[in-house]
């Protein structure tokens, strides 16, 4: 009787867990028409170039995340006429026209009916204030400023309006001139602050996912137009990894773990979901991690060891291009688990709101909140991601010299280093000098992985700023470029007859 009351509930909020899944598969539509378009222009410049591009993408790593992406669209498709597609087009035209706008005109004394041209709507206000130093009257229409004021600012003392303020919010419809009478003898400084944003805000999110889409392609289209030689090693190393029973195992793995996590009662009043993202998070990130370790081991370390390098090094490929290939041929197959596990850990933390509200004290919980659960997997899944690929990095250069088992054991050691540093540099405030100087030589040479942990972050319901995405990126290839370059030293007069 429980088992079919969770299945009648359930289906009864299908669309409030799907709805989010719908919106982001919107956006992946939206790259994938943009792509389309480009191709189409390069069809018209060079017809030759454009059909080789479907055969390009179909040889390389990307096929798996194709496939991905053309389920994304279908369901865009199939499921549009459950979802209100109008409100969401809409929202959408607005983007460009919604924002923040802040305004200080100078109003001269004794003046009415100073025409102030401003655009928004009404129903699109967050919150908006006035401020001057003097007593100003404003309207929306011409001759009511002094007899009918919409608004009446007292002299230094802001009028604001929030959606959780008591005062009505006093505009409506379209608003694209204010006009504003002075009544003192001295001019004023009037400072406008309104804050607009769409119907849907979770639209934001589209052209983000659409953009992501398209990068994606592009760098990989560009990647292999300007350095073919490098790109032959990486997609031959990443689809000889993908072919490996261990990606599939992997992704096997991750995908039954994540599903069941759903499912596991965490007891933590509420906070199921967070500790959700974080297992999944650790999971993807652990099994991408041992992939790339072992990945970097069998494509180097063993064709090293059995003389197949100096093979693929006869031919007009220098050992700069053999190291950055495989980096980059690596790099690949993590990317695709990534992507792959991360729509599944997307789609059950979205899920999972819903199988938890049974419990709370909003059973009927509405999408948004899928919603925003959902996309706070994002930050996490692009820094655990980083996370990988500095680790990947550092195992490509130790490959060059060391099997795979002392590849795993340094790996692991550099793991646990990477984010203990931060905390042993913070107990040498106890004045134990060996202490403080091993931490500071711990951060110095290995890499600081606490730059990617996102747990604290989860644990307190914050979302993370695209600025220290961006930051991470930076240390990411900053740490990668120092790594490749201790690579090349190793590998530059390592035998390989």
């Amino acid at each position: 009787m429980t088992l079919s009351l969770s299945v009648v509930l359930l289906a009864a909020n299908l669309s409030v867990w799907l709805g989010p899944v719908w919106l982001f598969s919107a956006g992946i539509s939206l790259g994938v028409g943009i792509l389309l378009v480009l191709w189409g222009i390069l069809w018209l410049v060079s017809r030759p170039a454009a059909r080789a591009i479907p055969q390009i993408i179909q040889e390389g790593p990307l096929v798996p995340i194709s496939y991905a992406v053309l389920v994304l669209v279908g369901f865009t498709i199939l499921a549009s006429g459950t979802m209100s597609v109008t409100n969401v087009v809409d929202s959408l035209n607005r983007l460009p026209a919604v924002g923040q706008t802040q305004l200080e005109v100078e109003i001269p004394a004794q003046v009415e009916d100073l025409e102030i041209p401003i655009e928004f709507r009404a129903d699109e206000i967050h919150r908006y204030s006035f401020s001057s130093d003097q007593d100003l009257r404003i309207s929306v229409q011409t001759g009511k400023a002094y007899s009918a004021p919409l608004i009446f600012v007292e002299g230094d003392e802001p009028y604001m309006w929030t959606p959780a303020s008591k005062i009505a919010r006093q505009f409506d419809g379209t608003v694209d001139t204010l006009y504003i009478t002075n009544e003192s003898d001295a001019a004023t400084l009037l400072t406008i602050d309104v804050l607009t944003d769409v119907e849907m805000p979770e639209v934001h999110q589209i052209p983000i996912v659409a953009a992501s889409v398209v990068g994606l392609y592009v760098i990989y289209l560009l990647l292999y137009a300007l350095l073919p030689g490098l790109s032959a090693i990486a997609i031959a190393t990443a689809k000889e990894a993908m072919a490996q029973p261990l990606f599939l195992i992997a992704l096997l793995i991750g995908g039954f773990a994540l599903l069941c996590f759903v499912y596991v009662p965490y007891n933590t009043f509420g906070e199921d979901v967070k500790v959700l993202r974080n297992t999944g998070f650790e999971t993807i990130m652990a099994l991408a991690i041992m992939f790339a370790l072992w990945t970097a081991s069998t494509s180097i370390a063993d064709e090293i060891e059995g003389r197949t390098a100096i093979t693929l090094l006869s031919k007009p490929i220098s050992r700069r291009q053999f190291v950055l290939g495989k980096f980059l041929g690596i790099i690949w197959p993590v990317l695709v688990l990534f992507v792959l596990l991360g729509l599944v850990l997307m789609v059950a933390v979205s899920f999972k709101v819903v199988y938890d509200a049974r419990e709370t004290a909003n059973p009927n919980p509405d999408w948004q909140l899928c919603y925003d659960e959902m996309m706070r997997v994002v930050p996490g899944l692009v820094l655990a991601f980083l996370e990988t690929v500095v680790l990947a990095s550092i195992s490509v250069a130790i490959s060059t010299r060391l099997p795979f088992i002392p590849n795993l054991i340094i790996c692991g050691s550099i793991y646990v280093l990477g984010h203990l540093g931060t905390r042993i540099v913070q107990s040498s405030a106890v004045q134990l000098e060996f202490v403080g100087f091993i931490g500071r030589l711990v951060a110095l040479v290995l890499p600081v992985l606490d730059h990617f942990n996102i747990q604290a972050a989860v644990a307190g319901g914050v979302d993370v700023p695209a600025a220290y995405l961006g930051w991470a990126l930076a240390y990411c290839i900053l740490y990668c470029t120092v790594a490749m370059l201790l690579a090349l030293i190793l590998f530059e007069d390592r035998d390989l007859a």
